[in-house]
């Protein structure tokens, strides 16, 4: 995960741990974290194009290189969207509240 998305995963724990968070800034720290969300499945595209180019090359050791990269960024944005869920059920219990 890059350094921009673990620092706003960081923020956004402590969001959903604070009791007083105001609804502003726990929907304005939703939107940033859906749009790195969205950079993130960019990137697992672009390495998942760039693997079957590679895999279709036949060079075999960067093929496995660029397959343990899509498998960590696609771990990474399944934890990086379970928290935006988190968050986003604190934003709504703050609606309804």
């Amino acid at each position: 995960m890059t350094e921009e998305i673990q620092t706003l995963a960081a923020e956004i724990r402590a969001l959903i741990d604070q009791p007083a968070a105001p609804l502003s800034v726990l929907e304005d720290t939703l939107t940033t974290g859906y749009a790195r969300a969205l950079e993130l499945e960019r990137e697992r595209g672009r390495l998942e194009r760039r693997l079957g180019e590679v895999a279709a090359a036949g060079d075999g050791e960067r093929a496995q290189e660029l397959a343990k990269r899509v498998t960590t960024t696609d771990d990474h944005l399944s934890r990086f969207r379970a928290l935006l869920g988190a968050l986003r059920a604190r934003a709504s219990a703050v609606r309804a509240a």
